[in-house]
């Protein structure tokens, strides 16, 4: 993985000041470096300016970038943020072709598969990335996003120059860009945090690239490109060929995903789905004579604090240790503890330019920084509950009637603390209300369809839009911000195409939660853990850290500089720490409640001191 920036510009001769220009280049790669420490590189032309940090992974020695290209007179240059899984088979394609290579990297194959099929290349890759090339013949720019949007890639115009980046941080290092919050940008953080909307960046102007698109900007202005999106068509397939199908999907892209020039490991919760991944992992180095190295999160004295619940009905160690006889791997349990989630609370803010899931954040971040100290490469089992169904509002008639984001079925948390003039001001549940109703106008459908098929149909939507694209963005700023390379095999477009159309009693077969998904691993995992009831990632249950919290935000509102004082009324946390803490409910998805509350509130006064609001 890399961070990506850059500028364009259709008529501004670049190279008449090339020294005052790439030094900007040079500044908006500093601001990205954490994505690659390895190398770094810029490029600068008459109309676009390219920079490039580097997470070496593949081709070590001759993958550097930019990359350029010259052929039949042109000239084109990338920058490339992911890896193409399937990048053999596309380049024995394009020899057959008469393209020769110079690497053995993927990026190369990108470049050269634009410079002999167009933009239109895009289609035929598998894997995780955001890449802009510039084609100096058109005087145009192009970026790239993945299908799911694993990958970021954020865009502004800034006056008349447009402006990308990996992360948002990027944009605002371009000279005399700051960023701008406004009332859109206070409805995103307290009505639909820590999600976003996608194709949004939150601050004023900003952009992101939708999943599944291209971005071309030329004199002709900005042109967005859909090149994928989901169809539902009937599913023909029994349910054992829709079994051995979904299991030979899962297993080769794992084993695509393998790919690495350095080694790699496994995140394993003892799940189901990180217990597959490494399974599938395990065996297939196995066959290279190399053991797979995994890790395990948790907290200090969890044991000690944990109460089961709906949401959480067991601890993970004992089904991690089960893997990891059974798959026979070098294990690392990483705890972590207050202080731990306390001092990364803010980083992962830095990380994302934007409040975000509290310690559930900020512990990841803390054990992503202790697994990069071995590995470069993770393998995790992100996704596979949006895409199969293994979330309780799949499941649950309130959610599945409600008319709102299932995750988020009560907006009083949300407002508890507000003042009532932010909540006269802010229109929160119209905004949420919004968002919502846009993703289900999208969603595709099949027409005779029953009702039940139709609202499942909308649910998952909107967890393939919304709720996934949300870890997956925690998954891509923690890991990125210390260096860190994790993958998401579930996230493999043909799994989510195939499984979409998958009827729910194939996927939730007599009940079973994920049952398709466990029928499909039969023969990887021990019966102990194919069907152990879902448990999310882990979150402390420490009571002392909920006192740390509230003690913290009653100094920053006791602080009259500070920010949130602006929006959180004193009195109302005063009485809210005061009421004992109802870990059932939280405010959004399964682990945020009221611990997770305090600490997301004091992102949002972090963030709004940093960007200077």
């Amino acid at each position: 993985m890399c961070g990506i920036a850059g500028f364009f510009h259709t008529k501004r001769d670049y190279l008449k000041e090339k020294d005052y220009f790439s030094s900007i280049l040079n500044t908006m790669r500093e601001s990205i470096k954490h994505r690659g420490n390895d190398e770094n590189g810029t490029f600068l032309s008459s109309h676009c300016g390219l920079a490039h940090a580097r997470l070496s992974i593949i081709d070590l020695q001759t993958g550097s970038q930019p990359m350029i290209r010259m052929e039949s007179g042109n000239t084109c240059a990338i920058v490339h943020n992911g890896e193409i899984y399937n990048m053999q088979e596309l380049k024995e394609e394009l020899q057959k072709k008469g393209v020769s290579f110079s690497t053995t990297s993927d990026t190369e194959i990108l470049l050269a598969g634009y410079m002999t099929e167009g933009p239109s290349f895009v289609e035929k890759l598998n894997g995780i990335f955001a890449f802009v090339i510039y084609d100096e013949q058109k005087n145009t720019l192009f970026l790239f996003r993945d299908r799911l949007g694993v990958k970021p890639l954020f865009f502004m115009m800034y006056e008349d120059t447009f402006l990308f980046a990996s992360e948002l941080k990027g944009l605002f290092a371009y000279p005399g860009n700051t960023p701008v919050i406004d009332k859109n940008s206070m409805c995103e953080i307290f009505a639909l945090g820590p999600a976003k909307t996608y194709g949004k960046g939150v601050f004023k102007n900003t952009k992101e690239v939708l999943a599944g698109t291209f971005l071309s900007i030329s004199e002709a202005g900005i042109k967005e490109h859909t090149y994928w999106k989901l169809h539902s068509a009937p599913h023909e397939d029994t349910f054992e060929e829709t079994i051995e199908k979904t299991a030979f999907l899962i297993q080769d892209a794992v084993k695509k995903q393998l790919l690495s020039d350095v080694p790699v490991c496994t995140f394993l919760s003892g799940g189901i789905d990180s217990s597959l991944v490494t399974s599938i992992s395990a065996w297939e180095l196995k066959k290279k004579g190399i053991p797979l190295s995994t890790y395990s999160f948790d907290y200090k004295d969890n044991s000690v604090y944990f109460k089961s619940n709906s949401f959480q009905p067991s601890e993970d160690r004992p089904f991690v240790e089960k893997m990891v006889e059974y798959c026979d791997t070098k294990h690392t349990f990483l705890e972590c503890d207050n202080d731990d989630l306390i001092a990364n609370l803010y980083r992962t803010v830095d990380a994302r330019d934007l409040p975000c899931m509290a310690d559930v954040e900020s512990s990841l971040l803390y054990f992503c920084k202790q697994v990069v100290k071995q590995h470069k490469v993770a393998l995790t089992g992100e996704c596979a509950d949006e895409i199969f169904g293994g979330y309780p509002w799949f499941h649950k008639k309130e959610c599945f009637e409600a008319r709102c984001f299932p995750w988020t079925m009560n907006m009083t948390p949300r407002k508890l603390l507000l003042k009532d003039d932010v909540l006269f001001e802010l229109p929160l549940e119209e905004y949420a209300m919004n968002a919502y109703e846009a993703t289900i106008a999208e969603t595709p459908l099949l027409n005779g369809e029953s009702y039940e098929e139709k609202r499942r149909r909308e649910i998952a939507y909107l967890n393939l839009k919304w709720f996934m694209v949300t870890l997956l963005d925690r998954m891509d700023r923690t890991s990125m911000s210390c260096g860190l390379e994790a993958r998401v095999p579930f996230a493999d477009h043909r799994i989510v195409e195939y499984v979409w159309n998958v009827p729910w009693d194939m996927k939730c077969p007599n009940g079973l939660v994920k049952g398709l998904l466990r029928y499909a691993s039969t023969g990887y995992l021990p019966d102990s853990v194919l069907y152990r009831k879902k448990s999310p990632y882990p979150k402390t249950y420490n009571p002392e850290y909920e006192k740390i919290l509230g003690k913290m935000l009653l100094e920053v509102l006791e602080d009259t500089s500070s920010p949130l004082t602006a929006y959180v009324d004193k009195e109302k946390v005063r009485s809210f720490l005061k009421t004992p803490s109802d870990y059932g409910t939280p405010f959004y998805g399964q682990l945020m409640a009221a611990p997770q509350l305090l600490a997301y509130l004091l992102q949002v006064n972090y963030w709004l001191k940093k960007y200077g609001c």
